[in-house]
C-alpha cells in the first residue's frame, strides 16, 4: 500500500464533468429566463452556490480525510439521513412540489434530505459487509443484511414518493452486497423481491404506472404523460451529428419541460449533437472504470466496497437519467450527475467524489 497523491485521472474526469455540467446548466438556465420563469434566482443560487460552491469545498475537505473514519461514523450518519428524510412529512418544515413531499425549508433554503441517503446508505452497507466478510454468502447475514439496510429508506421514499432516489439507493447497496460475495441463489431471490415490490409500486402509485405505460407506448398520450419524452427526443434528434452549437438550442426556449433538471441531457444533445452526447456518455463510463479500478486497489475490504458503492451511485444515476431521455427507460426524475439543477444532489455527489478521491490516495501498488 502507498499513500500518495490523489488519482489524477479521476480528478481530471471530475473537473471536466463539473465544468461541462456548469456550462450546460447555464445554457439551459437562459432558456428558462427567456420564458419568464419565476423563482429563477433562487434556483440558480441553490445550484451554483450551495451545490457547486459548497460541494467543491466538501470535495476538497473530504479528499484529505482518511476514508477509514467513515466506518465508525457510518451508522450515525445513516440515522441522521433517515431522520432528515422523515422530517419532510412534518408540517411547516417539509413541503410538497410536483406531486412529491421531498423537501425541507430551512431558513428559506430548500433541501432534499433523501440525497444524503445515497452516500450514507453506501457507507453503512460497506461497513456492514466489511464486518461480516466471509459470511455474506449466508442467507441471514447476506441477503438479510441487505434487506435490513434498505427497509426503512424504502418505506420513507415510497411514501414521499421518490421512486427514482429509491432505485439508486437499492442498486448501489445491492452492488456492494454482490461485491461482498453474495450467493447466486440470494441474488436471484433479491431480484424476485424487487420485481414484486415494483409490481406493488405500480399498483399503489398511479403516476408510476403512467410512466411505465408511457415508456411502452410514448405516442399514446403525447400531450400529457408522454409530452416530456416526446419533446426530449425532438431536441436530441434536432441536434443531429454535431449539434446546433453551444447556447443555440431551441427546445429549451419553447416546449422542453425541466431543461435544467431531468431534461438537461436533451439540452446537451440538441446543442452538442451525437458527438457531444457520446462524449458525455464516454466520460461517465471512464468515471465508472476509474472508480472500480480504485476499488480493486483499495488497501482494505471496506475501502473497496465503499469505492464500488460510490462509483455505482454516481454513474448509475447518470445512466438512468440518460436512458430515460433517450426513451429506453421510464422517466424516474433521477438527475444527471454533476449537471442537473439541485443544490442537494450536487452537494452530495461532489462530497461522495471527495471520499472516492481519498480512497485513491491509499491505493496499493500494482
Amino acid at each position: 500500500m502507498r499513500k500518495s497523491k490523489i488519482d489524477t485521472s479521476l480528478l481530471f474526469l471530475l473537473v471536466i464533468l463539473v465544468f461541462g455540467g456548469f456550462l450546460i446548466f447555464s445554457s439551459a438556465a437562459f432558456g428558462l429566463l427567456a420564458r419568464g420563469q419565476e423563482g429563477m434566482s433562487s434556483v440558480v443560487f441553490n445550484h451554483l452556490v450551495l451545490g457547486i460552491g459548497l460541494g467543491l469545498a466538501c470535495l476538497t475537505i473530504l479528499a484529505t480525510i482518511d476514508y477509514k473514519r467513515w466506518r465508525t461514523l457510518a451508522p450515525y450518519l445513516f440515522v441522521l439521513a433517515l431522520v432528515g428524510t422523515a422530517l419532510v412529512f412534518v408540517p411547516q418544515i417539509g413541503f410538497s412540489h410536483g406531486g412529491g413531499t421531498r423537501w425541507l425549508n430551512i431558513f428559506g433554503f430548500s433541501l432534499q434530505p433523501a440525497e444524503a441517503l445515497k452516500i450514507t446508505g453506501v457507507m453503512v452497507a460497506a461497513t456492514y459487509f466489511a464486518a461480516v466478510r466471509g459470511r455474506a454468502e449466508s442467507f441471514l447475514q447476506g441477503l438479510g443484511g441487505y434487506l435490513s439496510i434498505i427497509a426503512i429508506p424504502a418505506i420513507l421514499l415510497f411514501l414521499q414518493p421518490d421512486i427514482g432516489t429509491l432505485s439508486i439507493i437499492c442498486i448501489s447497496i445491492f452492488v456492494v452486497y454482490v461485491t461482498a460475495g453474495a450467493q447466486w441463489r440470494d441474488i436471484g431471490i433479491a431480484i424476485v423481491i424487487a420485481l414484486i415490490c415494483l409490481g406493488g409500486i405500480l399498483y399503489f402509485k398511479p403516476h408510476a404506472q403512467a410512466r411505465v405505460t408511457t415508456f411502452l407506448n410514448p405516442s399514446a398520450n403525447s400531450q400529457a404523460s408522454g409530452y416530456q419524452i416526446r419533446q426530449s427526443l425532438i431536441a436530441i434528434g434536432s441536434g443531429e451529428f454535431l449539434g446546433r452549437g453551444f447556447g443555440q438550442g431551441i427546445q429549451k426556449f419553447t416546449y422542453l419541460p425541466e431543461p435544467m433538471g431531468d431534461s438537461i441531457f436533451a439540452v446537451a444533445g440538441e446543442e452538442l449533437g451525437f458527438v457531444g452526447s457520446v462524449i458525455i456518455i464516454a466520460m461517465f463510463l471512464a468515471l465508472a472504470l476509474r472508480g472500480f479500478t480504485i476499488a480493486a486497489r483499495a488497501p482494505d475490504f471496506f475501502g473497496g466496497l465503499l469505492a464500488v458503492g460510490i462509483s455505482t451511485y454516481l454513474v448509475g444515476e447518470a445512466f438512468i437519467n440518460i436512458a430515460a431521455m433517450l426513451g429506453v427507460a421510464p422517466l424516474t426524475g433521477v438527475p444527471l450527475t454533476f449537471m442537473s439543477q439541485g443544490g442537494s444532489a450536487m452537494l452530495v455527489s461532489l462530497a461522495s467524489a471527495g471520499i472516492l478521491l481519498n480512497i485513491s490516495r491509499h491505493r496499493r501498488s500494482r
